[in-house]
């Protein structure tokens, strides 16, 4: 019986020993590509009448403006004006912490302990001209901070700055797409050497923590998420509650990532550790072929729905079900990537946005047997004016997974 290639037959420190930094290259994004940001923000924020954008702390904040500084209780974050203009806003005691952080030049506006970050912005608007203007926020921004900010302004129109910020981040520059490329190398580079750790008797906590080692030793800070199946639990598209540990023939799934400066890499890879059968070697295929043709409907132009439905098709004619019942695949075919690991615009039944060149795509049509095993084979793409372009080729085949 035919083993799939690659999978055991090392020790960790044999495996570890094998991966080095892949990143000290890797320079930190130009103040330019922030400015060029906040300048296509203008631009769309002038056309569609929006006044202003209220960014908060997290992935919005860092993308416009390149301070990092991640969501509390305590707001934390920039107005930007359509004029250009922006206005910091945090607690007065983080003032010479967060102007370490302040990429971009504009003023700094604190708020003592006891007062409110609300009204201060309100008065902020009120002091611009902008009382009862046009005003998006950030739709990451928590409800405690969206409310207080409508109440304290409750003259201004609200609306969803997403019109701005998904308009804008679902287009990857150049930059990104290169910090995407390495983070996603040095993810798989981790998947190849986990592979060949696996031993009857290893956990997945044990596996787990290999992967989190693998990616520092490549250059990252550790695995930004990491999910390693073995055998029925592979079945749960995301996990299941308690530890595994593997078997002899078992099925093996597992979908990790890390960031680099904050872009995400995200993959996954399924095997057979032992001899491969015949139901995996057709589930794997009816899987691989879904893929490819997911990766094939991804034409400029189309509606960000074809690569589902023609997943799907692949999959029906493979004689698993078409729908989102089982076996089969039951969720979207894929989602955006860059700062936040799920983001605009979805591979999703229905979903009529365009593709375009520089839109970038997780690639993972799974295929479900309840009660038995699943298959995910997830790579990534993006979009260039003359089609689809792979950052990582996929699995080529179950008795090779890494194309070794």
């Amino acid at each position: 019986m035919a083993k799939s290639l690659g999978v055991g037959g090392a020790t960790p420190e044999q495996a570890l020993a094998q991966l080095s930094v892949m990143n000290a290259d890797i320079a930190p994004l130009a103040q330019s590509e922030f400015e060029q940001r906040v300048a296509r923000a203008c631009q769309s924020m002038t056309e569609l009448g929006i006044d202003a954008i209220y960014l908060n702390a997290g992935t919005n904040l860092y993308y416009f403006t390149g301070m990092r500084w991640y969501p509390s209780e305590r707001m934390v974050g920039a107005l930007l004006m359509a004029s250009g203009e922006l206005h910091f806003i945090g607690p007065a005691f983080e003032e010479s912490t967060l102007r370490q952080y302040m990429l971009l030049a504009g003023q700094f506006h604190g708020w003592q302990e006891h007062e409110s970050p609300y009204a201060l912005c309100a008065q902020l608007l009120a002091d611009k001209g902008l009382s009862s203007g046009v005003i998006g926020l950030d739709e990451a921004a928590p409800f405690f901070i969206t409310h207080g900010l409508q109440q304290a302004a409750a003259g201004a129109r609200w609306v969803n700055a997403d019109v701005i910020s998904a308009a804008c981040r679902q287009i990857k520059s150049s930059a990104e797409l290169a910090l995407m490329q390495r983070a996603k190398d040095m993810t798989l580079a981790v998947h190849k050497a986990v592979a060949s750790i696996l031993r009857p008797g290893i956990s997945t906590l044990e596996v787990e923590r290999f992967i989190d080692q693998a990616h520092r030793a490549v250059g990252a800070s550790g695995s930004s998420f990491c999910i390693v199946l073995f055998g029925v639990a592979s079945s749960f598209p995301h996990g299941v509650k308690e530890p595994q540990i593997l078997q002899d023939n078992d099925w093996v799934l597992i979908d990790t990532g890390c960031r680099l400066q904050g872009y995400n890499s995200d993959i996954t890879r399924s095997y057979a550790y032992g001899e491969i059968n015949e139901r995996q070697r057709q589930a794997f295929n009816a899987e691989r072929d879904a893929q490819l043709a997911a990766f094939n409907a991804a034409q400029i132009g189309a509606p960000c729905g074809a690569p589902d439905d023609a997943a799907r098709r692949v999959l029906a004619e493979h004689g698993f079900s078409g729908d989102y019942s089982l076996p089969g695949l039951p969720h979207r075919t894929g989602h955006g990537c860059g700062l936040d690991i799920h983001e605009w615009p979805y591979l999703v039944k229905g979903d009529t946005t365009p593709l375009a060149s520089g839109m970038v795509f997780s690639n993972e049509p799974m295929l479900v047997l309840p009660g038995e095993f699943g298959v995910r084979l997830e790579d990534h793409f993006y979009m260039t004016e003359d089609g689809p372009r792979w950052f990582t080729q996929p699995s080529p085949s179950l008795e090779n997974p890494f194309g070794l």
